[in-house]
């Protein structure tokens, strides 16, 4: 983190904090103890961090290091109700004596609580199954904003075995909970240096039922900004605090009808100050597009930094306050570009050229850009660029054999396949390279991204590389592939993102089936001949398109798919489907084991054993339900050691060469 002058930096390494100049290193931390979020005063001359749960201060001219949280485990000690036999002690002790009864005992030299060090800061006890998280020191010391977190009381979570161990024994862990199950909450706390004294701040925006995030102090120490969002998901409050008086207003709201933003680090979840430190800025989808907006802290109307029909990625302000660096999809949903923008609005300037992808990193001078590319056919590498308009970018690595950038290679297609209720959805089109049959004869597979909100058409390096590879050897072998960004997919706004609001497998699964018919209207495929894989969400996808679209799909493949959502997490589920106790319709229609008895063609379920993100479980009851409705033409492949996202390289062998056999055996 660099200094206020851009002079230093402080950097950690190996959990101690490290301090650079032009002059040379100098090792601030040499502790057992691990230093991390270090933190800048106004002034450049003190280095705010946090150890052991605890905010510190050190002074970079003496090296002094002063403690500014106390911050313990449970409820404080006089909070604690005595049980059992210490509770009669007690209580016969206030029976007997006056002199404790009156509380002069408290005031005697020899009590500990007078014997505290009245250099310590005061101790603050959160309560019990509780902590503190998310620190920020005011940049003039005097104030820390935090978020304390409660745990969840009650939750039942899941017990996960481990099959294959060191020792021949079957061992246990405690897994998540399932939606609608007890959850977690959070509120925001500011704690005053000086006195120690701890104010919850924003309980009072958004009703009862809501948590509360420390987001951000300004640069002036004049103001801290918290975010409140709903349990129902459908509201989120910016609240602007004022620093030291703690008058609280709320600055921003943004409500939607199916659920704000995403959990996810995209840009509707972040916000902060401008440079002046009486700004606030926070990312919206108020306008149907992720965008970003000002508003004076004091309050007032909401003005766009940008806008259009196009999505802010990621941003971040320019050293001085002055200009925004943003990642964003302006030019089209299948380009990212690195853009500078004025940190009021302004004109947007596109700095970077290169088809593909740029996720840049701005140098300490604003001078250079460091630039992650990548394209379709080739995995990101570091190029280095000036930071102006159109100037070439320098490769600096290349992480691929010579064998591998042979190829063969296809440069996917992206297609727009027109949906029933007239959208154009996106697809990436892998056209046969090899043993093409007659027109009308031609076998196809759709692949479905997984992860729900998530991109997968565009031009560069797809997070499914190996299925984007497996693609191409099915185009080598006569499939004609299509991969799909149906509704819900990322990259396309507000109504794309909420078209699955309450029922998952309805319009997203209409846009693949509505594929299915493109590829026999228009590429010369077999109507009998299709197949579907896909992971994760894709294999839920699989399931629903396999049990609810009868006739379109011979065979699929469905990868740790979801079978019921009941039994999914809460954090994803809960914001699209609402609470299973509350919503039951919702996850009745949108989820595949209410509708196994529909079942067509040819089924393959892979899973691993020990997925605890996608539980096991779900396969086990979807297979206990098939076998109870009679179906064939279905099994089931489990990996004893494998999670949700495999490690091991025989067991992405033997899954894909599985898939392959299925399609080979059912659709030539």
């Amino acid at each position: 983190m660099w200094s206020p002058d851009r002079k230093s930096a402080v950097f950690q390494i190996r959990g101690d904090l490290v301090l650079w100049t032009p002059k040379g290193v100098r090792h601030l931390t040499d502790t057992q103890e691990r230093e991390s979020s270090p933190q800048w005063s106004a002034d450049g001359k003190t280095l705010y961090f946090q150890r052991g749960g605890n905010a510190f201060a050190q002074n970079l001219e003496s090296g002094a290091i002063k403690q500014l949280t106390d911050i313990r485990r449970g409820s404080a000690p006089h909070d604690r109700e005595p049980e059992g036999q210490r509770k009669y002690i007690v209580d016969e002790q206030k029976e007997l004596f006056e002199f404790i009864r009156s509380g002069r005992y408290k005031q005697q030299p020899w009590n500990r609580e007078r014997q505290e060090d009245s250099t310590r800061p005061k101790p603050f006890y959160p309560g019990e199954n509780k902590s503190v998280g998310g620190m920020e020191v005011s940049p003039d010391g005097k104030f820390v904003l935090m978020t304390v977190f409660e745990q969840a009381r009650n939750a039942k979570h899941v017990s996960l075995p481990l099959w294959i161990t060191d020792d021949g024994y079957i061992r246990t862990y405690n897994g998540r909970t399932y939606v609608g199950d007890a959850e977690g909450s959070s509120r925001a706390a500011i704690l005053e240096v000086a006195t120690g004294n701890v104010t919850f701040v924003g309980d009072s925006v958004g009703g009862k039922e809501k948590n509360v995030s420390a987001v951000a102090i300004s640069s002036t120490s004049t103001h801290a900004l918290l975010q409140v969002t709903t349990d129902d998901d459908e509201y989120r409050y910016w609240v602007a605090v004022d620093l030291p008086s703690l008058a609280e207003r709320v600055v921003a709201q943004d409500h939607d009808s199916a659920w704000v933003g995403f959990p996810g680090p995209t840009m509707p979840n972040r916000g902060g100050f401008l440079e002046d430190g009486e700004t606030v800025w926070f990312g919206s989808e108020r306008s149907g597009w992720a965008h970003l907006y000002t508003v004076p802290a004091t309050g007032g109307e909401a003005t766009p930094v940008t806008s259009g029909q196009w999505e802010v990625l990621d941003a971040n302000l320019s050293p001085d306050g002055k200009t925004w660096y943003i990642t964003a999809n302006k030019e089209n949903f299948a380009e990212v570009h690195f853009y500078t923008v004025p940190a009021r609005g302004g004109t947007i300037t596109k700095v970077t050229d290169p088809v593909g992808r740029q996720d840049a990193t701005v140098s300490p001078d604003g001078k250079w850009l460091a630039i992650s590319h990548s394209v379709s056919n080739h995995p990101p590498e570091l190029y280095v660029q000036e930071n102006r308009p159109g100037r070439p970018m320098r490769k600096i690595t290349e992480s691929t054999t010579e064998e591998w950038r042979r190829g063969p290679w296809i440069k996917p297609e992206i297609v727009m396949i027109p949906a029933r209720d007239g959208v154009q959805v996106p697809a990436r089109l892998f056209r046969p390279t090899a043993n093409v049959a007659p027109e009308g004869q031609r076998p196809a597979v759709i692949f479905v991204h997984g992860a729900g909100y998530l991109q997968d058409v565009h031009n560069w390096w797809s997070s499914y590389f190996r299925e984007y590879m497996f693609d191409h050897l099915l185009a080598s072998k006569g499939y004609t592939v299509i991969d799909i960004d149906y509704r819900g997919s990322a990259g396309h706004g507000r109504d794309w993102r909420t078209a699955i609001y309450r029922h998952m497998g309805g319009k997203d699964l209409d846009d693949e089936v509505d594929g299915a018919k493109w590829l026999v209207r228009e590429m010369g495929v077999d109507s009998t001949r299709i197949g579907i894989y896909g992971g994760s969400y894709g294999g839920f996808m699989t399931l629903m398109a396999m049990f609810t679209a009868p006739g379109i799909f011979k065979a699929g493949a469905a990868l740790r798919p979801v079978t019921d959502w009941a039994y999914y997490n809460d954090a994803y589920t809960s914001a699209i489907l609402n609470d299973p106790q509350e919503d039951s319709t919702a996850y009745h229609v949108s989820s595949p084991i209410f509708h196994a008895e529909g079942l067509q063609g040819h089924l393959l379920i892979c899973h691993g054993l020990v997925d605890d993100n996608v539980l096991f479980y779900d396969t086990a009851r979807l297979t206990q339900r098939l076998i109870e409705l009679g179906k064939t033409d279905w099994s089931v492949q489990f990996y004893p050691v494998e999670r949700h996202g495999f490690t091991e390289v025989s067991s992405w062998q033997d899954e894909y060469r599985r898939i392959l056999e299925l399609f080979e055996a059912n659709l030539k």
